[in-house]
């Protein structure tokens, strides 16, 4: 059960930022338990850093841009786990207890993925991101990380696809955007359009412009581990996703980065 709110939890979480709390106080209902203060902390540091980062919409932080995320790490159960940290739960399709790890996230069987149950068309054609920490790469070959839309091609999905051979990312546009992501290391992958005309993307520890147009929208949600046509199930390890509008991308990165250190030093 969960424990009371003691004389010294009331003073932990009266020093917290309230969204911190609320996001801990659900997880902990999820979990029946309570978390460690030290993972507490950790949560806090994050929730109110990215409150602190501002995005490229003027007066919008990247917190405020954030619609829909899980922290997919930290809590002591599969079920806290998926307790978004802002947007609507997402819809579990296969994952139970043995695939996840407090410390290093949900670990991709192949077949198994999450329904964000976020819409693509959810935020603006020139105004969105999507983005993920992996803290395990792909063993098999390429497959999408996290997308909406048509694998094969279709106008105005956005995905991320990584692992050995053809890996793309595409945001809101009729074309691939391929690169090489053989031997890529873990950590943070994401894109973020602020514009019609280009895009970010970030990779672990660079940041790079791409040149693409965008279409309409695909009406379509977003899937994690895989895109909204189900085709190609990554297999990668994910202990953080979010989806939303524009965001500055090695800020968030850096937050989540910190987040992921914070926690394997945090859990027992």
């Amino acid at each position: 059960m969960v424990r009371p709110i003691t004389r010294r939890r009331r003073s932990l979480l009266g020093g917290m930022d309230p969204d911190a709390v609320a996001y801990i106080a659900a997880v902990e209902a999820a979990d029946g338990q309570t978390l460690e203060t030290a993972t507490k902390i950790a949560i806090n540091q994050f929730v109110k850093g990215c409150k602190a980062d501002p995005s490229p919409t003027p007066g919008v932080s990247n917190f405020q841009a954030i619609k829909a995320s899980c922290i997919l790490a930290g809590a002591r159960t599969l079920a806290g786990a998926l307790v978004p940290l802002k947007g609507t739960a997402p819809t579990n399709v296969g994952f139970t207890a043995p695939d996840y790890n407090r410390r290093t996230g949900l670990k991709g069987t192949g077949s198994a993925y999450l329904n964000s149950n976020r819409n693509r068309n959810s935020d603006p054609q020139n105004n969105s991101h999507i983005c993920a920490y992996r803290t395990q790469p792909e063993t098999t070959g390429a497959r999408v990380l996290i997308g909406a839309g048509n694998t094969a091609g279709q106008a105005g999905a956005t995905q991320i696809r990584l692992g050995t051979g053809s890996s793309y990312t595409r945001h809101t546009s009729d074309g691939a955007d391929l690169f090489s992501a053989d031997g890529l290391p873990a950590g943070f992958v994401g894109i973020s359009r602020s514009n019609s005309t280009s895009y970010s993307r970030r990779l672990p520890g660079s940041t790079g412009l791409i040149t693409n147009d965008t279409q309409l929208p695909v009406n379509a949600g977003f899937f994690i581990f895989t895109s909204s046509n189900l085709v190609g199930i990554s297999d990668a390890r994910i202990s953080f996703y979010s989806i939303g509008e524009a965001v500055d991308l090695t800020a968030l990165d850096a937050r989540v980065t910190a987040l992921m250190a914070a926690l394997a030093v945090a859990i027992p």
